[in-house]
């Protein structure tokens, strides 16, 4: 063990046995001791000196890397480790949390690399089944690492990126840890266990574990995404992902449980993470009397969701997959802290949607659970679902509205304002209303008359603020002239083509280019027309004006809806290969209203 000094922790974890109640949210200042492993055999002795340090009042918050799993058991296989196998910082008491957020124009800026290719991920997956058609095991966690540069960096910069991760991926488990060297940003919603030691440390204790495995997309409607819930929950494929792994942490806790103590009160649980529905259930068990925590960690380390079943056949298939260690992701991040009795109390995460920064580099793990019937294409798109919190956190970006104002007056404000409020709560920004419809007063007041194209901009903080730019006339001729797509818009199913934001770069990829042409229809990789870059569209198929749904991927335009209430629209998928079929077309938006189009080659 090393002892050495370095800068705080912030700890803002949910009660696991009671989603209402006050969540444990703690900032920690220059610790007293850090206890550091950076060999396996020093491991244990790290967590009994910890679990020594919080039964005799101190707050403890610290970390193991995935490969500390030998530690535990040799024949768990792992990567050498990048970085110590355990981390932890001994604190003399819990201090409140920072009462300002860092402006998040503070946070870095960070443009990811793209994770293993199309044709790697479909070889890794080929493999995969081969041996679970071999019988070798029935499900591995396979991940793959993302990098980015960070431009700048320190304390500030860190920070202000994990209040921009905790906006993105808010609730959970979140911990911002400086490590000295590396730097550890996780907002992972996975619980890994939650273990009382009861009172004095040699009494019977109490164990949750909390397994998260069987994952689907959240929905463009609501209907849309309580159906994609109630799919998740009825799947067999997901259900028996979920089930595999608890039988697995059954099993593993059956190592320190009292005999016949193994529960599994809730199963098949669906929570709705902001990209994702994820599926958990519950396995309760009491723990043996005298149980330290060094033997908690030997029964359930690394935690089988992120590991596969059997867990030690599993993890000598991920040494064979994946290139390197994991390092933090997948590990374990928490809190053992007094109980006032002379117990402990331990939780800690699964550290899955977690951050590090090192050496002017960021890293963060995406992967999922694959089993027998695991399709490539759905497990692909599970991954650009579950790093959309990424996306969301490492640009900074402003909610958007764009609005007419004639002659003083704003058209469709109601539809704005409720489209906006909705944008809001997706995306975990405050919305004031009287603050917005203030600043749209003051702005209407400076431009009584002529007609105006307005930007209402909501700021990540929830300020508003709105612009005026005079509203150019519609181009000549009335009809105007569209060009279809020549490739999907692959993010036609992401959270910012279903909200309006400043985060346009994957609608400029489209803009035309062509003289005349005033703007690209789009379509979705299964083929189907959504809208345009900047408005909605209608077609005259069959006799009778019809508009794309919103399942297929696009903003649900207020002047769209507007058409739709009045009976002028109806919803109907239209397909690429329809094109030839539709008799007319036209452009919808509220700032210009319903525009004869045709579609130019």
């Amino acid at each position: 063990m090393e002892a050495h000094l370095v800068p705080a922790a912030l700890i803002d974890f949910a009660d696991p046995h009671d989603p209402g109640a006050p969540r444990l949210r703690h900032a920690f200042g220059v610790p007293r001791a850090v206890l550091v492993a950076r060999k396996p055999a020093q491991v244990r002795a790290v967590l009994d000196a910890v679990q020594a340090a919080a039964a005799g009042g101190a707050w403890c918050i610290g970390a193991l890397r995935y490969e500390a799993a030998p530690a535990f058991d040799a024949a768990l296989q792992t990567h050498p480790a990048d970085g110590p196998l355990a981390w932890f910082a001994i604190h003399d008491a819990a201090l409140p949390w920072p009462g300002a957020e860092p402006p998040p124009q503070d946070a870095p800026t960070l443009h990811w690399h793209t994770l293993p290719g199309r044709a790697q991920f479909d070889a890794a997956l080929a493999t995969i089944h081969q041996a679970i058609a071999r019988g070798e095991y029935y499900q591995v966690n396979y991940t793959a690492q993302t990098v980015a540069s960070v431009q700048g960096g320190g304390a500030q910069s860190a920070r202000a990126l994990f209040a921009a991760l905790q906006r993105a991926q808010p609730g959970g488990y979140a911990a911002c840890l400086d490590m000295g060297d590396e730097q550890v940003l996780s907002v992972s919603p996975e619980l890994f266990f939650d273990w009382h030691s009861g009172p004095g440390g040699g009494a019977a204790g109490h164990i949750l574990t909390r397994p998260m495995k069987g994952t689907a997309p959240r929905g463009a409607t609501s209907g849309q995404d309580a159906a994609h819930a109630a799919a998740l929950r009825a799947s067999p494929k997901e259900r028996a992902e979920n089930v595999m792994i608890v039988d697995l942490l059954r099993n593993d806790l059956s190592r320190i449980a009292e005999p016949f103590s193994v529960q599994v009160p809730r199963l098949f649980h669906t929570e709705a993470l902001p990209a994702v529905w994820q599926m958990t259930s519950d396995v309760r068990a009491r723990t043996r009397a005298a149980t330290r925590l060094a033997d908690v960690f030997a029964a359930l380390f690394p935690c089988g969701s992120v590991t596969g079943a059997p867990k030690v056949r599993a993890m000598q298939a991920i040494h064979g997959l994946e290139p390197g260690p994991r390092g933090i992701y997948c590990g374990a991040i928490g809190v053992v802290r007094p109980d006032g009795q002379g117990g402990i109390r331990a939780t800690f995460n699964v550290p899955i949607r977690t951050v590090v920064l090192r050496d002017g580099q960021a890293h963060c793990g995406i992967g999922s659970g694959i089993t027998s019937g695991a399709a490539a294409g759905a497990e692909w798109n599970e991954w650009r679902h579950k790093r959309a919190f990424l996306e969301r956190a490492s640009q900074p970006f402003d909610l958007l509205e764009t609005l007419a104002l004639q002659e003083g007056q704003f058209r469709h404000l109601a539809g704005h304002l409720a489209r906006l409020q909705g944008t809001a709560a997706h995306f975990n920004v405050a919305f004031d209303a009287v603050a917005v419809q203030a600043s749209l007063l003051a702005l209407a007041e400076r431009h009584p008359a002529g007609a105006w194209r307005v930007r209402l901009l909501l700021d990540a903080s929830g300020q508003p603020r709105a612009e005026a730019f005079a509203l150019q006339p519609t181009p000549e001729p009335v009809r105007v002239r569209l060009q279809l797509a020549a490739r999907p818009l692959a993010e036609a199913h992401g959270e910012f083509v279903r909200y309006k934001t400043t985060r346009r770069a994957h609608y400029a990829a489209f803009a035309p280019t062509t003289p005349g042409v005033f703007d690209t229809v789009l379509w979705n990789e299964a083929g189907e027309i959504t809208e345009t870059t900047f408005g909605c569209i209608a077609m005259l198929l069959d006799g009778r004006w019809v508009t794309p749904p919103l399942p297929c991927g696009l903003l649900p335009g207020v002047g769209r809806a507007m058409a739709l209430r009045e009976g002028r629209l109806l919803e109907a998928v239209v397909r690429v290969q329809d094109v030839p079929r539709v008799q007319a077309w036209a452009f919808i938006n509220s700032l210009r209203g319903w525009l004869a189009a045709e579609l130019v080659p």
